[in-house]
């Protein structure tokens, strides 16, 4: 199945307001007060610097079920872009709104994984957490095939699995807190379930 000129249209519409929401709001909320989400729950869980695996891994799973989610039958394909671009969107307004960060934690191994995670962490800043982008994406990739009556029962199963450990990672490397993961995943789902109801995206599907 190719991809035709609607559902390359909403890929790069994704595209775009990925970059928006992700770089583009520090642009305008470096500056601010920005809240930490931090609480006991948080403070309880380990610090796991191997799980950065998982952190940076998941770009590949992410690649691969998109890619599932694009190539499926037009109205499924457009719909699944359109709820991932509504869902980014909403993301962007809580970044401007509700501008969070957390503490780290200090790194002292020299081992490769805790390298890796200094490297993350001077990389990557502690801002844009609520909602979890990582989450949200996971999320998005458990959508993108589980309606697909082509794909395995297993590779679904899969999918899930490893939405779920993207989620635990986010928490063992320290890059977000809870409110941050179950809003992630909500908000995906419930963009899901209420694009086709939102005007004008209604007329698409």
């Amino acid at each position: 199945m190719r991809l035709n000129k609607k559902v390359c249209l909403w890929l790069a519409a994704s595209l775009a307001i990925n970059v928006l929401t992700y770089n583009g709001t520090r642009l305008l909320t470096s500056n601010w007060y920005h809240y930490d989400m931090t609480t006991a729950i948080e403070q309880s869980i380990p610090f796991v610097p191997w799980t950065i695996t998982v952190y940076l891994g998941c770009y590949l799973f992410w690649i691969c079920n998109y890619a599932m989610g694009c190539f499926q039958e037009e109205k499924k394909a457009v719909r699944f872009l359109a709820s991932e671009c509504f869902a980014k969107f909403i993301c962007c307004l809580c970044f401007i709104i509700i501008p969070t960060t957390n503490v780290r934690p200090q790194v002292i191994g020299e081992d490769v994984f805790s390298r890796a995670m200094r490297w993350l962490y001077c990389t990557d800043a502690a801002d844009n957490l609520f909602p979890s982008i990582h989450c949200l994406t996971s999320w998005f990739c458990v959508i993108a095939v589980r309606n697909q009556k082509t794909i395995s029962s297993w590779y679904k199963y899969l999918s899930v699995v490893l939405a779920r450990a993207v989620c635990v990672s986010t928490l063992t490397t320290k890059q977000h807190v809870l409110p941050d993961v179950v809003v992630g995943v909500l908000l995906a789902e419930i963009c899901y379930r209420l694009i086709p109801f939102i005007y004008p995206f209604s007329r698409l599907f």
